[in-house]
């Protein structure tokens, strides 16, 4: 079967690490953005030189026709897809809950939760034995946000990681007799540019020596893990998660 990857917000932090090791691995990537061409096209372009296949689309997985347009693309650029993670995600500047208006909740539970929705239907449209597929795996990336809160930061962000988690159980349920898999990873303190958009770039640095590990982690630290739940050596693995938060 040939091995084609979909990585929603592929082109930096945890997306970009995975996107490298799958053309490793063999993986048709397509590396999806939003808005950094330049970063998108800069992970594709390594790829290739190191011999492997990729493309980079943009779109913006909280618009339903976007997504579908992406999957199209796929379609017709490197096949019928074979592998999913849904990592693109959002979060805003820190804020207590008493201080949030609806507009932000709504941005994030649409980028955080549709998008996966939507990207895992349009995956399962292509990989399920119902609709003549041959089967597939689906990663979702969550967080240790998830089961720890961030009080007083993104409670937000949380929810929308914790709606992910119920979202990965009933979904690998729904769709493990149809030859699909679906697993999730839970990174927690990762070094990557989404603490910026929060407002504290430093964030992990900040809180570092609170986790037993006494660092922070690198996306490449995440990347082995979502390789690993794609791949044929977890072929018994389906509804699990896997925490990659330094012991937190």
């Amino acid at each position: 079967m040939n091995k084609v990857i979909i990585i929603t917000g592929g082109s930096r932090g945890i997306g970009a690490a995975t996107a490298k090791l799958a053309a490793v691995q063999g993986y048709a990537v397509c590396v999806n953005y939003l808005q950094n061409q330049s970063a998108a096209e800069a992970v594709v372009s390594e790829i290739q030189a190191e011999g492997g296949q990729a493309i980079a689309v943009a779109a913006d997985v909280s618009v339903e026709r976007e997504v579908m347009r992406l999957f199209e693309t796929v379609d017709a650029e490197l096949g019928t897809v074979s592998a999913l993670v849904n990592n693109a995600g959002i979060l805003e500047k820190q804020m207590r809950v008493e201080d949030m208006d609806a507009a932000r909740i709504n941005r994030i539970l649409t980028a955080n939760v549709t998008g996966y929705f939507i990207c895992a239907r349009e995956a399962i449209r292509r990989m399920s034995s119902k609709h003549g597929g041959v089967g597939g795996a689906i990663v979702n990336v969550s967080s240790a946000a998830a089961r720890l809160g961030s009080a007083g930061e993104y409670v937000d962000y949380a929810a929308s990681k914790g709606a992910i988690d119920t979202f990965t159980l009933g979904l690998s349920r729904e769709v493990a007799g149809e030859g699909i898999r679906v697993n999730a990873v839970r990174p927690g303190f990762i070094y990557t540019d989404i603490h910026a958009n929060g407002g504290e770039p430093g964030r992990v640095d900040r809180l570092k020596a609170s986790l037993p590990m006494q660092r922070g982690g690198h996306p490449e630290e995440v990347a082995p893990a979502i390789l690993w739940l794609l791949s044929d050596q977890a072929s018994y693995v389906t509804g699990t998660f896997i925490d990659i938060a330094g012991g937190r």
